[in-house]
Protein backbone atom coordinates (compact mmCIF):
# COMPACT_ATOMS: atom_id res chain seq x y z
CA UNK A 1 0.00 0.00 0.00
CA UNK A 2 2.75 2.44 0.79
CA UNK A 3 4.49 2.19 -2.47
CA UNK A 4 1.44 2.40 -4.32
CA UNK A 5 0.80 5.83 -2.48
CA UNK A 6 4.84 6.74 -2.75
CA UNK A 7 4.74 5.69 -6.91
CA UNK A 8 1.47 8.00 -7.03
CA UNK A 9 3.74 10.98 -5.66
CA UNK A 10 6.67 10.74 -7.53
CA UNK A 11 8.68 7.82 -6.01
CA UNK A 12 8.07 5.90 -8.68
CA UNK A 13 10.50 7.44 -11.23
CA UNK A 14 13.12 7.00 -8.86
CA UNK A 15 12.51 3.49 -8.81
CA UNK A 16 12.35 3.02 -12.19
CA UNK A 17 15.34 4.10 -12.53
CA UNK A 18 17.15 1.89 -9.69
CA UNK A 19 15.50 -1.20 -11.04
CA UNK A 20 17.56 -1.81 -14.32
CA UNK A 21 20.95 -1.36 -12.65
CA UNK A 22 20.19 -3.13 -9.26
CA UNK A 23 19.17 -6.24 -11.12
CA UNK A 24 22.00 -6.14 -13.59
CA UNK A 25 24.21 -6.11 -10.85
CA UNK A 26 22.74 -8.50 -8.89
CA UNK A 27 22.81 -10.81 -11.31
CA UNK A 28 26.48 -9.97 -11.55
CA UNK A 29 26.80 -10.53 -8.03
CA UNK A 30 25.56 -14.27 -7.77
CA UNK A 31 27.46 -14.99 -10.84
CA UNK A 32 31.12 -13.43 -9.61
CA UNK A 33 30.56 -14.90 -5.73
CA UNK A 34 29.92 -18.36 -7.33
CA UNK A 35 32.94 -18.05 -9.14
CA UNK A 36 34.87 -17.29 -5.87
CA UNK A 37 33.04 -20.00 -4.14
CA UNK A 38 34.51 -22.73 -6.72
CA UNK A 39 37.53 -20.93 -6.43
CA UNK A 40 37.72 -21.45 -2.68
CA UNK A 41 36.56 -24.82 -2.69
CA UNK A 42 39.39 -25.83 -5.67
CA UNK A 43 42.00 -24.24 -4.65
CA UNK A 44 41.69 -22.74 -1.06
CA UNK A 45 41.67 -19.24 -2.03
CA UNK A 46 40.11 -17.11 -4.32
CA UNK A 47 41.92 -15.29 -7.34
CA UNK A 48 42.66 -11.51 -6.12
CA UNK A 49 40.83 -10.67 -9.45
CA UNK A 50 37.55 -12.54 -8.37
CA UNK A 51 37.69 -10.96 -4.74
CA UNK A 52 37.77 -7.43 -6.45
CA UNK A 53 35.48 -7.57 -8.88
CA UNK A 54 33.53 -8.72 -6.46
CA UNK A 55 33.74 -5.89 -4.13
CA UNK A 56 33.40 -3.80 -6.56
CA UNK A 57 29.68 -4.83 -7.60
CA UNK A 58 29.17 -5.15 -3.75
CA UNK A 59 29.58 -1.33 -3.74
CA UNK A 60 27.05 -1.27 -6.70
CA UNK A 61 24.34 -2.77 -4.25
CA UNK A 62 25.10 -1.04 -1.53
CA UNK A 63 24.89 2.52 -3.53
CA UNK A 64 20.80 1.58 -3.78
CA UNK A 65 20.22 0.79 0.20
CA UNK A 66 19.26 4.89 0.55
CA UNK A 67 16.06 4.26 -1.48
CA UNK A 68 15.39 0.50 0.35
CA UNK A 69 16.21 2.02 3.79
CA UNK A 70 13.42 4.60 2.77
CA UNK A 71 10.82 2.22 1.36
CA UNK A 72 11.38 0.07 4.63
CA UNK A 73 10.77 3.05 6.88
CA UNK A 74 8.26 4.63 5.34
CA UNK A 75 5.97 0.87 5.10
CA UNK A 76 7.19 0.75 9.05
CA UNK A 77 5.78 4.29 9.83
CA UNK A 78 2.51 3.38 7.50
CA UNK A 79 1.68 0.80 10.50
CA UNK A 80 2.12 2.93 13.40
CA UNK A 81 -0.09 5.90 11.22
CA UNK A 82 -2.91 2.96 10.91
CA UNK A 83 -2.25 2.07 14.56
CA UNK A 84 -2.72 6.01 15.17
CA UNK A 85 -5.78 5.79 13.01
CA UNK A 86 -7.48 2.79 14.51
CA UNK A 87 -7.24 4.91 18.27
CA UNK A 88 -8.17 7.73 16.62
CA UNK A 89 -11.54 5.97 15.74
CA UNK A 90 -12.01 4.15 18.68
CA UNK A 91 -11.62 7.29 21.03
CA UNK A 92 -14.53 8.61 18.38
CA UNK A 93 -16.59 5.70 18.56
CA UNK A 94 -16.80 6.12 22.89
CA UNK A 95 -17.71 10.01 22.67
CA UNK A 96 -21.71 9.97 23.38
CA UNK A 97 -23.70 9.90 20.51
CA UNK A 98 -25.33 13.20 21.31
CA UNK A 99 -22.50 15.62 20.80
CA UNK A 100 -21.50 17.08 17.09
CA UNK A 101 -17.93 15.92 17.19
CA UNK A 102 -17.67 17.84 13.64
CA UNK A 103 -19.82 19.07 10.59
CA UNK A 104 -18.46 15.75 8.69
CA UNK A 105 -18.82 13.57 11.20
CA UNK A 106 -16.65 10.77 12.98
CA UNK A 107 -16.35 9.21 9.41
CA UNK A 108 -15.28 12.52 8.47
CA UNK A 109 -12.90 12.73 11.14
CA UNK A 110 -11.46 9.47 10.50
CA UNK A 111 -11.19 10.22 6.86
CA UNK A 112 -9.13 13.73 7.54
CA UNK A 113 -6.78 11.58 10.28
CA UNK A 114 -5.78 8.98 7.29
CA UNK A 115 -5.25 10.97 4.74
CA UNK A 116 -2.81 13.33 6.89
CA UNK A 117 -1.02 10.05 8.36
CA UNK A 118 -0.53 9.64 4.56
CA UNK A 119 0.98 12.49 4.02
CA UNK A 120 2.78 12.88 6.79
CA UNK A 121 4.59 9.43 5.84
CA UNK A 122 5.32 10.40 2.29
CA UNK A 123 6.19 13.73 3.04
CA UNK A 124 9.34 12.12 5.14
CA UNK A 125 9.91 9.71 3.08
CA UNK A 126 9.79 11.14 -0.37
CA UNK A 127 9.92 15.18 0.14
CA UNK A 128 6.82 18.02 0.36
CA UNK A 129 7.56 18.38 -3.10
CA UNK A 130 7.07 15.20 -4.46
CA UNK A 131 4.01 14.36 -2.75
CA UNK A 132 0.29 13.98 -4.91
CA UNK A 133 -1.35 17.16 -4.73
CA UNK A 134 -4.65 15.67 -2.48
CA UNK A 135 -1.85 14.95 0.25
CA UNK A 136 0.03 18.42 -0.41
CA UNK A 137 -3.28 19.86 0.20
CA UNK A 138 -4.12 18.42 3.70
CA UNK A 139 -0.89 19.12 4.98
CA UNK A 140 -1.34 22.74 4.07
CA UNK A 141 -4.80 23.12 5.26
CA UNK A 142 -3.01 21.82 8.54
CA UNK A 143 -0.34 24.10 8.82
CA UNK A 144 -2.42 26.82 8.46
CA UNK A 145 -4.95 25.81 10.81
CA UNK A 146 -1.95 25.10 13.75
CA UNK A 147 -0.63 28.73 12.54
CA UNK A 148 -4.27 30.28 13.44
CA UNK A 149 -4.11 27.70 16.96
CA UNK A 150 -0.43 28.31 18.36
CA UNK A 151 1.45 31.31 16.76
CA UNK A 152 -0.95 34.30 16.71
CA UNK A 153 0.31 37.48 15.78
CA UNK A 154 4.01 37.43 14.96
CA UNK A 155 4.47 41.30 16.57
CA UNK A 156 2.54 39.97 19.66
CA UNK A 157 5.36 36.75 19.76
CA UNK A 158 4.43 34.59 17.10
CA UNK A 159 8.21 35.19 15.49
CA UNK A 160 9.76 34.02 19.12
CA UNK A 161 7.55 30.28 18.74
CA UNK A 162 7.04 29.44 15.35
CA UNK A 163 5.09 26.24 14.80
CA UNK A 164 7.76 25.31 12.31
CA UNK A 165 10.86 25.10 14.59
CA UNK A 166 9.08 22.53 16.82
CA UNK A 167 8.29 20.18 13.66
CA UNK A 168 11.65 20.35 12.34
CA UNK A 169 13.47 18.98 15.70
CA UNK A 170 10.79 16.19 15.87
CA UNK A 171 11.21 15.19 12.52
CA UNK A 172 14.94 15.19 13.21
CA UNK A 173 15.06 13.08 15.66
CA UNK A 174 12.37 10.64 13.70
CA UNK A 175 14.68 10.67 10.67
CA UNK A 176 17.78 9.79 12.57
CA UNK A 177 16.53 7.11 14.55
CA UNK A 178 15.41 3.95 13.31
CA UNK A 179 14.81 2.55 16.40
CA UNK A 180 11.90 4.85 16.94
CA UNK A 181 10.36 4.26 13.40
CA UNK A 182 9.99 0.20 14.67
CA UNK A 183 9.16 0.23 18.56
CA UNK A 184 5.99 1.21 19.42
CA UNK A 185 5.70 4.92 20.84
CA UNK A 186 3.39 6.11 23.37
CA UNK A 187 3.05 9.72 24.79
CA UNK A 188 2.85 10.26 28.54
CA UNK A 189 2.28 12.85 30.90
CA UNK A 190 3.31 10.89 33.96
CA UNK A 191 6.77 10.43 35.18
CA UNK A 192 6.44 6.59 33.55
CA UNK A 193 3.74 4.31 32.65
CA UNK A 194 2.46 1.07 33.34
CA UNK A 195 2.02 -2.23 31.03
CA UNK A 196 -0.25 -5.11 32.33
CA UNK A 197 1.59 -8.07 31.68
CA UNK A 198 0.86 -12.03 31.91
CA UNK A 199 3.47 -13.64 33.54
CA UNK A 200 1.55 -17.42 34.03
CA UNK A 201 -0.57 -19.55 32.42
CA UNK A 202 -2.73 -22.35 33.35
CA UNK A 203 -3.11 -25.71 31.44
CA UNK A 204 -5.99 -27.10 30.05
CA UNK A 205 -7.11 -30.45 31.44
CA UNK A 206 -9.23 -33.66 31.04
CA UNK A 207 -11.69 -35.77 33.54
CA UNK A 208 -13.69 -38.41 33.29
CA UNK A 209 -17.57 -37.82 33.90
CA UNK A 210 -17.77 -38.29 37.31
CA UNK A 211 -14.46 -37.12 38.16
CA UNK A 212 -14.00 -33.71 40.59
CA UNK A 213 -12.56 -30.96 38.99
CA UNK A 214 -9.75 -29.32 40.52
CA UNK A 215 -8.18 -25.45 40.12
CA UNK A 216 -6.20 -25.47 36.91
CA UNK A 217 -3.75 -22.73 38.64
CA UNK A 218 -0.97 -20.75 36.93
CA UNK A 219 -2.66 -17.75 35.50
CA UNK A 220 -0.69 -14.66 37.14
CA UNK A 221 -0.39 -11.12 35.88
CA UNK A 222 2.45 -8.49 36.25
CA UNK A 223 3.13 -4.63 35.70
CA UNK A 224 5.99 -3.24 33.69
CA UNK A 225 6.89 -0.19 34.35
CA UNK A 226 8.93 2.29 31.93
CA UNK A 227 10.45 5.07 32.87
CA UNK A 228 11.54 8.34 31.38
CA UNK A 229 14.68 9.98 32.48
CA UNK A 230 16.19 12.68 31.19
CA UNK A 231 18.79 13.17 28.03
CA UNK A 232 20.50 16.82 27.92
CA UNK A 233 22.86 18.66 25.95
CA UNK A 234 24.68 22.09 26.86
CA UNK A 235 26.19 24.33 24.39
CA UNK A 236 28.02 27.81 24.96
CA UNK A 237 28.17 29.78 21.82
CA UNK A 238 29.94 33.23 22.36
CA UNK A 239 27.67 36.54 21.38
CA UNK A 240 29.90 37.45 18.75
CA UNK A 241 29.86 34.45 17.15
CA UNK A 242 25.96 34.49 16.82
CA UNK A 243 26.22 38.07 15.87
CA UNK A 244 28.77 37.71 13.21
CA UNK A 245 28.43 34.23 11.75
CA UNK A 246 27.25 33.81 8.43
CA UNK A 247 24.57 30.84 9.58
CA UNK A 248 22.01 30.81 11.71
CA UNK A 249 24.06 28.93 14.90
CA UNK A 250 20.69 28.41 16.65
CA UNK A 251 18.93 26.68 13.88
CA UNK A 252 22.19 24.71 13.81
CA UNK A 253 22.99 23.82 17.19
CA UNK A 254 18.78 22.68 16.97
CA UNK A 255 19.81 20.16 14.35
CA UNK A 256 23.06 18.90 16.08
CA UNK A 257 20.87 18.72 19.58
CA UNK A 258 18.33 16.59 17.48
CA UNK A 259 20.93 14.69 15.70
CA UNK A 260 22.78 13.87 19.51
CA UNK A 261 19.70 13.10 20.88
CA UNK A 262 18.88 10.17 17.95
CA UNK A 263 22.44 8.86 18.14
CA UNK A 264 22.42 8.31 21.61
CA UNK A 265 18.92 6.73 21.44
CA UNK A 266 19.71 4.60 19.33
CA UNK A 267 22.34 3.26 20.37
CA UNK A 268 20.98 2.51 24.06
CA UNK A 269 17.88 0.52 21.89
CA UNK A 270 20.79 -1.56 21.16
CA UNK A 271 22.57 -2.06 24.42
CA UNK A 272 21.43 0.93 26.72
CA UNK A 273 21.73 -0.55 30.23
CA UNK A 274 18.23 -0.20 31.23
CA UNK A 275 19.37 2.15 34.22
CA UNK A 276 19.09 5.41 33.96
CA UNK A 277 18.43 4.96 30.80
CA UNK A 278 16.99 2.79 27.80
CA UNK A 279 17.14 -1.21 27.90
CA UNK A 280 18.93 -2.39 25.18
CA UNK A 281 17.53 -5.70 23.10
CA UNK A 282 21.37 -7.25 23.30
CA UNK A 283 21.04 -6.51 26.90
CA UNK A 284 17.77 -7.88 27.94
CA UNK A 285 17.97 -11.42 30.00
CA UNK A 286 15.40 -13.42 28.38
CA UNK A 287 15.90 -12.56 24.73
CA UNK A 288 16.10 -15.84 22.60
CA UNK A 289 19.42 -16.78 20.80
CA UNK A 290 20.37 -18.53 17.93
CA UNK A 291 23.94 -19.73 17.13
CA UNK A 292 25.48 -19.19 13.53
CA UNK A 293 27.91 -21.78 13.43
CA UNK A 294 30.92 -20.32 12.61
CA UNK A 295 33.23 -18.53 15.83
CA UNK A 296 33.65 -15.48 14.42
CA UNK A 297 30.92 -14.63 11.27
CA UNK A 298 27.01 -15.30 10.67
CA UNK A 299 27.73 -18.07 8.21
CA UNK A 300 27.81 -21.93 8.99
CA UNK A 301 31.24 -23.37 8.54
CA UNK A 302 30.00 -24.80 5.23
CA UNK A 303 29.71 -20.66 4.05
CA UNK A 304 25.51 -21.74 4.28
CA UNK A 305 22.78 -19.26 6.11
CA UNK A 306 21.87 -22.47 8.46
CA UNK A 307 22.18 -19.99 11.52
CA UNK A 308 20.27 -17.01 10.59
CA UNK A 309 17.14 -19.30 8.84
CA UNK A 310 17.40 -21.05 12.05
CA UNK A 311 17.11 -17.99 14.06
CA UNK A 312 14.14 -16.70 12.01
CA UNK A 313 12.33 -20.08 12.58
CA UNK A 314 12.73 -19.71 16.12
CA UNK A 315 10.46 -16.91 16.19
CA UNK A 316 6.51 -17.69 17.06
CA UNK A 317 4.71 -17.49 13.69
CA UNK A 318 2.67 -14.94 15.12
CA UNK A 319 5.66 -12.54 15.68
CA UNK A 320 7.41 -13.62 12.36
CA UNK A 321 4.11 -12.11 10.45
CA UNK A 322 5.47 -8.45 10.96
CA UNK A 323 9.20 -9.28 11.63
CA UNK A 324 12.43 -6.78 10.46
CA UNK A 325 15.75 -8.25 10.39
CA UNK A 326 18.07 -5.26 11.89
CA UNK A 327 22.02 -5.26 11.52
CA UNK A 328 25.00 -2.65 10.58
CA UNK A 329 25.92 -2.59 7.31
CA UNK A 330 28.99 -4.52 7.28
CA UNK A 331 26.98 -7.35 8.33
CA UNK A 332 24.44 -6.54 5.50
CA UNK A 333 27.43 -7.26 2.86
CA UNK A 334 28.15 -10.49 4.72
CA UNK A 335 24.30 -11.68 4.58
CA UNK A 336 24.46 -10.85 0.54
CA UNK A 337 26.35 -13.67 0.24
CA UNK A 338 24.57 -16.08 1.95
CA UNK A 339 22.79 -19.39 0.62
CA UNK A 340 20.43 -21.61 1.92
CA UNK A 341 20.27 -25.54 1.37
CA UNK A 342 18.74 -25.45 -2.59
CA UNK A 343 22.17 -23.15 -3.52
CA UNK A 344 19.68 -19.98 -3.68
CA UNK A 345 21.09 -16.38 -2.86
CA UNK A 346 18.36 -15.51 0.90
CA UNK A 347 19.10 -11.76 0.00
CA UNK A 348 16.69 -10.43 -2.71
CA UNK A 349 16.17 -7.40 -4.10
CA UNK A 350 12.59 -6.03 -4.28
CA UNK A 351 12.46 -2.68 -5.99
CA UNK A 352 11.61 -4.45 -9.25
CA UNK A 353 8.56 -5.45 -7.53
CA UNK A 354 8.05 -2.32 -5.96
CA UNK A 355 8.71 -3.62 -2.73
CA UNK A 356 11.95 -2.98 -0.34
CA UNK A 357 14.62 -5.65 -0.42
CA UNK A 358 14.13 -8.65 1.66
CA UNK A 359 16.29 -11.50 3.71
CA UNK A 360 14.46 -14.48 3.05
CA UNK A 361 11.21 -12.63 2.48
CA UNK A 362 11.11 -10.36 5.64
CA UNK A 363 12.73 -6.81 5.38
CA UNK A 364 15.75 -5.58 7.15
CA UNK A 365 16.79 -1.68 8.70
CA UNK A 366 20.33 -1.00 8.61
CA UNK A 367 21.40 -0.02 12.50
CA UNK A 368 25.13 0.93 12.75
CA UNK A 369 24.92 0.70 16.22
CA UNK A 370 24.35 -3.06 15.90
CA UNK A 371 28.16 -4.86 16.54
CA UNK A 372 29.76 -6.19 13.58
CA UNK A 373 30.32 -10.07 13.10
CA UNK A 374 33.10 -11.37 15.60
CA UNK A 375 33.50 -13.69 18.15
CA UNK A 376 30.36 -14.08 20.57
CA UNK A 377 29.19 -11.15 19.01
CA UNK A 378 25.39 -10.61 18.23
CA UNK A 379 25.89 -8.94 14.69
CA UNK A 380 21.87 -9.36 13.91
CA UNK A 381 18.47 -9.05 15.59
CA UNK A 382 15.30 -10.15 13.96
CA UNK A 383 11.28 -10.16 15.78
CA UNK A 384 8.32 -8.09 15.96
CA UNK A 385 9.65 -4.91 17.53
CA UNK A 386 6.17 -2.99 17.26
CA UNK A 387 5.24 -5.79 19.68
CA UNK A 388 8.51 -6.70 22.02
CA UNK A 389 9.65 -2.91 22.47
CA UNK A 390 7.78 -0.13 23.65
CA UNK A 391 9.37 4.26 24.01
CA UNK A 392 7.54 6.30 25.89
CA UNK A 393 8.31 10.07 25.19
CA UNK A 394 7.63 12.47 28.43
CA UNK A 395 9.41 15.28 27.09
CA UNK A 396 9.92 15.95 23.26
CA UNK A 397 12.30 18.42 23.35
CA UNK A 398 12.98 21.69 25.21
CA UNK A 399 15.01 24.05 24.72
CA UNK A 400 16.56 27.06 27.35
CA UNK A 401 18.47 30.00 26.01
CA UNK A 402 20.77 31.36 28.83
CA UNK A 403 21.92 34.99 28.13
CA UNK A 404 23.07 35.16 31.73
CA UNK A 405 25.06 32.33 33.14
CA UNK A 406 27.97 32.60 30.75
CA UNK A 407 27.78 36.85 30.58
CA UNK A 408 30.53 37.79 32.19
CA UNK A 409 32.96 35.07 29.49
CA UNK A 410 30.72 36.96 26.29
CA UNK A 411 29.18 33.68 25.37
CA UNK A 412 25.16 32.53 25.35
CA UNK A 413 24.43 29.03 26.67
CA UNK A 414 22.21 26.96 25.28
CA UNK A 415 20.64 23.60 27.26
CA UNK A 416 18.59 21.09 25.38
CA UNK A 417 16.89 18.29 27.15
CA UNK A 418 14.39 14.88 26.38
CA UNK A 419 12.68 13.23 28.83
CA UNK A 420 12.51 9.82 27.01
CA UNK A 421 12.48 5.81 28.21
CA UNK A 422 12.36 2.41 26.56
CA UNK A 423 12.51 -1.27 27.10
CA UNK A 424 11.36 -4.41 25.93
CA UNK A 425 8.21 -5.60 27.05
CA UNK A 426 7.83 -8.61 25.29
CA UNK A 427 11.07 -10.62 25.32
CA UNK A 428 10.00 -13.50 23.62
CA UNK A 429 8.77 -11.19 20.31
CA UNK A 430 12.49 -10.82 19.40
CA UNK A 431 15.37 -13.31 18.54
CA UNK A 432 19.38 -12.39 18.61
CA UNK A 433 21.64 -14.30 16.44
CA UNK A 434 25.02 -14.73 18.28
CA UNK A 435 29.06 -15.82 16.31
CA UNK A 436 29.30 -19.25 18.02
CA UNK A 437 30.62 -22.56 16.71
CA UNK A 438 28.72 -24.06 19.49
Amino acid sequence: MIIASAAAAGLSDEVKSAVTPLMVAFEEFKKTNDQRLAELEKKGVADPLTTDKLGKIEGTLASFEGLNQKLTTAAEQAKAAKEASDRIEVMLARLPKNIRVDPAGADGWKSVANNWAHAVVNAHALGVANLSRDEQKVLADITAEAKVLNVGTDTAGGYLAPVEYVREIIKGVTELSPARALARIRNTAAKSIQLPTRTGQFAARRAHETATKTETTGLSYGLEEIQAPEVWALIDITNQMLEDSAFDMEAEIREEAAEQFAVKEGAEFVSGTGVGEMEGILVKVGIGESISGSAATIADADGQANGLLSLKYGLKTAYARNATWIMNRTTMGSVRKLKDADKGYIWMPGIAQGRPNTIDGDPYVEFPDMPSEGAGAYPIAYGDFRRGYTMVDRIAMEMLRDPYTQATSGAIRFIFRRRVGGQVVLAEAIRKLKCSAS
